[in-house]
C-alpha cells in the first residue's frame, strides 16, 4: 500500500543527493562519476501528512551504449508504476531529455513536480522558470548540498498527489456497517503461505476489525456448521474464488456473496471492464492466445491457480485448444495485440496506480482484460452474484 514516487533526469543532476537529503540517510552512493546509479534504488520512507511511500532513485535518462540503454529502460518501467515523480534537473536546466520525459509523464497522466536542484549554485535560467509557468508544470529550486528548501519539497509532494492517494482506501468496508457479522471463508491449500494467509485476507479482516466489524474465519469445510450457529446471518459472505462454487451453494441467497480477488479488481483496479474482460471467454478461438499475468514471483505448485487450475477450467468451459503464456513481476509484454485476452491476478503486490496503467493498456490495445477472481466466478456460472455487491458500490 506504499505510494510509489519515482526521481528521475539526467545523470549527475543530484538525484542521489536529493534522496539522501528527504530521507535524512545516506541510503544512495553519491559520486561525481556520472553513471553511478545503475539499478533503481527503493528507499521506503514516512511522508508525513501523505502517509508511507517508497521513494525509487534512478538511473540517468542519458545514459549511453548497450548497457545504458537497458538502465533507461529500466528507469521507463519505474516510471511506468509510479504514483508521483520528481523530474530533477541542475544548472544545465530544461534539455531535450527533461523535455521528453515531460511528455511521457503527461500521456501517462503521472502528477510530477519539476525539481532545480544545486539551488546554492544559482537560480534557474529564466527560460526555464518561463516554460514551467507557460506550460503549469509545478516546480521548485532546491539544493540537496545545503538542505534548502527540502521541507518546502515533501510539502509541494503532498499538494501534488492526487486526491485518491490522500483518501483513506476501502476494499469491503463500504459493504457493511458497525457491528455487522463479515463471514470470510479461507480454504488451506499447497499455495497457502506457511503459517500465514494471503495478504487480501489479512487486509479485509483488517478493515473489519477498523470498522468495529466481527469478522470470522472458517475454512469451506465449516462453512455449513457455521452458518448454522449464527443467530443473525452475515452481512457479507467472501470466499477465496477456487471454491466459489461450493460457496454459493451453500450460503443462502439471501446472503451477499463476494470474492477477495473480486474486491481486489475494484480497489486495485477497474471492476466493469473486469467483468467485461471475463465475457471474453465465451467468444474465444481455437489457437487463441491468453496472457497469466501474475503481480509477484512465487513457488510454483502442482494445483498453481495461475499456471494449473486457470487453464484447466478455461479448456475445460471452452472446449478450445488455446496457449497460456505467463508473465511476472513488473514485465508486461510490448506484444499485447498478440492475445485474445489478458487475465491479471489480484494485484495485491501492486500499486492502483501500476494495475490502472495495465487495464488502460489493454483497453488503448484492443485486449480485453480480467482477473483471477472474476475470471473463475465466470467460469464456475456465479459471476453475477459475485458482482452484485460490488457494482452497487463501484
Amino acid at each position: 500500500m506504499r505510494y510509489q514516487i519515482a526521481l528521475v533526469g539526467r545523470r549527475n543532476v543530484g538525484k542521489s543527493s536529493l534522496l539522501n537529503a528527504m530521507t535524512g540517510q545516506q541510503i544512495a552512493i553519491v559520486s561525481e562519476t556520472r553513471g553511478t546509479t545503475t539499478d533503481a534504488v527503493a528507499k521506503p520512507y514516512e511522508l508525513l501528512p501523505l502517509g508511507p511511500v517508497t521513494l525509487f532513485d534512478t538511473a540517468g535518462i542519458d545514459d549511453e551504449g548497450d548497457l545504458g540503454a537497458l538502465r533507461v529502460g529500466a528507469t521507463h518501467k519505474v516510471l511506468c508504476r509510479a504514483d508521483m515523480a520528481m523530474l530533477v534537473a541542475d544548472e544545465q536546466g530544461l534539455g531535450e531529455h527533461e523535455l521528453a520525459l515531460i511528455e511521457q509523464m503527461r500521456s501517462l497522466a503521472l502528477p510530477f513536480l519539476v525539481v532545480f536542484n544545486k539551488g546554492d549554485s544559482g537560480e534557474p535560467a529564466r527560460a526555464d522558470l518561463a516554460l514551467c509557468q507557460q506550460q503549469g508544470l509545478p516546480h521548485l529550486c532546491v539544493s540537496a548540498a545545503t538542505g534548502s528548501n527540502i521541507s518546502a519539497l515533501k510539502q509541494r509532494l503532498y499538494e501534488l498527489a492526487p486526491e485518491e492517494l490522500k483518501a483513506e482506501p476501502v476494499l469491503a468496508g463500504d459493504l457493511y456497517r458497525r457491528g455487522d457479522l463479515v463471514l470470510c471463508v479461507v480454504p488451506i491449500d499447497l499455495a497457502a503461505p506457511k503459517g500465514r494467509i494471503i495478504l487480501p485476507q489479512v487486509q479485509v479482516l483488517r478493515e473489519a476489525l477498523d470498522r468495529n466489524a466481527m469478522a470470522v474465519v472458517v475454512k469451506e469445510t465449516e462453512l455449513a456448521d457455521a452458518l448454522k450457529r449464527f443467530t443473525v446471518p452475515p452481512r457479507l459472505v467472501i470466499t477465496d474464488a477456487q471454491v466459489i462454487k461450493f460457496v454459493d451453494r451453500v450460503v443462502p441467497k439471501s446472503i451477499p456473496l463476494t470474492t477477495f480477488s473480486s474486491l481486489f479488481a475494484r480497489f486495485k483496479g477497474d471492476l466493469p471492464p473486469m467483468v467485461a474482460g471475463a465475457e471474453r471467454f465465451d467468444s474465444l478461438k481455437e489457437g487463441d492466445k491468453v496472457l497469466i499475468a501474475e503481480a509477484c514471483s512465487h513457488n510454483v505448485q502442482e494445483d498453481d491457480i495461475g499456471r494449473v487450475k486457470l487453464p484447466n477450467w478455461i479448456r475445460k468451459y471452452t472446449g478450445k485448444s488455446l496457449q497460456f503464456d505467463v508473465v511476472c513481476g513488473h514485465d508486461f509484454p510490448d506484444n499485447l495485440e498478440e492475445y485474445a485476452l489478458v487475465i491479471h491476478c489480484g494485484a495485491c503486490m501492486f500499486n492502483r496506480t501500476e494495475m490502472l496503467r495495465r487495464v488502460r493498456e489493454c483497453q488503448r490495445r484492443g485486449v480485453p482484460i480480467t482477473n483471477y477472481g472474476v475470471a473463475i466466478s465466470k467460469l464456475q456460472g456465479v459471476l453475477p452474484r459475485v458482482i452484485a455487491p460490488l457494482m452497487a458500490n463501484p
